[in-house]
């Protein structure tokens, strides 16, 4: 028994569509000191100082910072952590 061609064809398109990455977006908030922040980049992502510090003040200053991006499995697993760090954090899909 054949598949109907319309239905090939959705089947082709959904595997020839690339996996579109999430992202982890921590949000500003009035709470935790820029140096916490920063400290939780550094600990946990393993950013180095400057890149943790950038990510900070992108933080601070445009209300959020992608900070990290990768399966939604991952991501959700990053929004998790930061909750336990004290920290307000979101997922979606990448958008760029």
């Amino acid at each position: 028994m054949s598949i109907p061609t319309l239905e090939r064809e959705t089947d082709l398109d959904a595997a020839q569509q690339p996996d579109t990455p999430w992202v982890t977006i921590v949000w500003n908030d009035p709470v935790n000191l820029q140096t916490y922040v920063s400290y939780v980049f550094r600990t946990y992502f393993g950013h180095p100082r400057a890149e943790a510090e950038r990510l900070m003040l992108l933080v601070h200053n445009e209300g959020r910072a992608v900070v990290a991006s990768g399966g939604r499995e991952e991501m959700e697993r990053h929004v998790e952590a930061m909750h336990d760090f004290g920290l307000w954090a979101t997922l979606t899909r990448d958008g760029s």
